[in-house]
């Protein structure tokens, strides 16, 4: 790191708290503050939903499971038109078909104030977890031990990069986080680009990195898991049906019913501009997955070709998490490497701003607004909404120091931390939307169901099964909800409406 990298490092967070004072002057009502005026542009929205939904944790764990475990990470995509169809033409629809804030408004329709305050309670939760293991990733795996920053640096970095990213999203409101994210999203994209075009300079073409055969440590490629209990059970069962449902399942449950997702449709004109909005995501998506697949090969070829550059105790097993930002610290000239540094903060930030703006929304119309039954005015709104991020940030900094020890690694602690609560979510949504005869009782067993089965597939079974945690939990609770809802009368609860300003 050079004092130019360090002065673009600056200047990118300069640019981020500008676009927040910015914005913040244009703010006159709640709905401009939360909704960004309810008339955003498609395309700057589709980019955000992109950039939220990709944090630090998938920017650095793909490569890693490329160069670890091979091109089994490519099945993902697979999934993703059947993504688009789902969400773009089944939940899209429905979720705009009534002028709400927060999207945990349309369960209390069916599920009662019990159902409305499970979703946004479990929502609330999942979010804070995941901001912390996103300031946890960045800070702890990525800067310190890179830079050989002494780890009880660690608080003040973390705190920095929460006030930054805290500043400009409490004064922006959606419009700066949706405006940032679409700067960041083309961090990301240059950044992994940068790696993959450095690295083919260095080594001399792309055939010096591209594997001519399978390498010795990628594990069989598999479509279908081991069932066999002796063999390999200490190791992820990452087959190619398996990454294919687990990106459907969570793509889908993450579009349908998170607060990030919902938000920035209503962000949008209506259904035909969020479907689009949508169709940005999905695109964007299937070129950040392939970028940084190929970056994975990439940084994986050039460690192979020069392991002295590795460091000492390192291997690329074990430090497969490590190789993209190791490279980029060691192998990008002066002033690139501060840029793609930039976009590492910028898949962090890009990720907290959205979290901290959409937990300020529910609690406020949620829980405030909703329980307290008070009419508030767009100006206390807004005000509430700016107390509440700032209490949201102060305590994912907190979680982001034990975080950590729940996880040996960043994929792992996508699935066993920050995904947990994904199915449970959108089994509500499923109720409220599809079941016609369930009820607040049958979203509590529904609920109940879903989160055992997470929890039992992430920690009480072989380690390798946690990669199916979402699915599993989302059929335990679709299953339990639908049977339940022939069981429990389906005496429809009296909806009061949030009071609106």
């Amino acid at each position: 790191m050079t004092a130019l990298d360090y002065l673009v490092i600056a200047a990118y967070a300069l640019l981020m708290l500008g676009i927040g004072i910015y914005y913040s002057r244009t703010i006159k009502t709640a709905d401009d503050y939360l909704l960004g005026g309810r008339s955003m542009s498609p395309f700057m929205i589709g980019l955000s939903l992109f950039a939220t939904m990709n944090s630090t944790l998938s920017y650095l764990s793909l490569p890693g499971e490329m160069a670890k475990n091979g091109p089994v990470v490519f099945a993902e995509l697979l999934s993703l038109p059947f993504v688009f169809v789902i969400v773009g033409w089944v939940l899209i629809p429905r979720i705009m078909a009534q002028r709400v804030t927060s999207g945990y408004e349309l369960l209390e329709t069916r599920l009662g104030l019990t159902g409305r305050l499970l979703g946004a309670s479990m929502f609330v939760l999942l979010r804070v977890f995941w901001m912390a293991s996103i300031l946890y990733a960045t800070v702890s795996v990525v800067l310190v031990p890179l830079f050989d920053i002494p780890p009880g640096w660690t608080p003040a970095i973390t705190v920095a990069m929460a006030i930054i990213t805290l500043i400009y999203t409490a004064e922006g409101g959606l419009k700066a986080v949706v405006v940032t994210d679409a700067i960041q999203a083309g961090l990301m994209f240059f950044g992994a680009t940068a790696t993959i075009i450095v690295i083919t300079i260095a080594l001399g073409g792309v055939e010096a990195w591209w594997p001519s055969s399978w390498p010795a440590h990628w594990p069989e490629l598999r479509v279908l898991p081991d069932f066999d209990t002796s063999t390999q059970a200490d190791r992820p069962s990452r087959t190619l049906i398996g990454a294919f449902c687990a990106m459907l399942v969570w793509m889908t449950c993450t579009s349908g019913s998170d607060q990030m997702s919902i938000q920035r449709y209503l962000a949008t004109r209506d259904a035909a501009a969020a479907r689009r909005s949508f169709g940005i995501q999905v695109i964007s998506t299937v070129v950040n997955v392939g970028l940084l697949g190929i970056s994975g090969l990439a940084v994986l070829g050039y460690f192979l070709a020069r392991p002295e550059d590795l460091k000492g105790g390192w291997s690329i097993v074990s430090h497969a998490d490590k190789l993209l930002p190791h490279f980029i610290v060691i192998g990008l000239p002066s002033g690139l490497t501060g840029l793609v540094i930039a976009a590492i903060l910028a898949a962090a930030m890009s990720s907290l701003s959205s979290g901290l703006n959409s937990i300020s929304t529910v609690v406020v119309r949620d829980f405030l607004g909703r329980i307290t039954g008070r009419t508030m005015t767009s100006q206390d709104e807004v005000s509430l909404a700016r107390y509440v991020s700032v209490g949201s940030a102060v305590i994912a900094v907190g979680l982001s120091f034990i975080v950590g020890s729940l996880a040996t690694n960043l994929l792992e602690l996508c699935f066993k931390v920050v995904n947990l609560l994904t199915a449970p979510i959108f089994v509500l949504f499923y109720l409220a939307l599809f079941v016609p005869r369930s009820s607040p009782g049958v979203a509590v067993l529904a609920t109940i169901a879903s989160v055992s089965m997470g929890v039992l597939m992430a920690f009480g079974w072989e380690a390798r099964w946690f990669l199916w945690s979402p699915p599993a939990a989302l059929v335990a609770g679709v299953t339990v909800g639908t049977l339940m809802s022939w069981v429990i009368p389906s005496a429809r609860p009296s909806a009061t409406p949030s009071p609106q300003p």
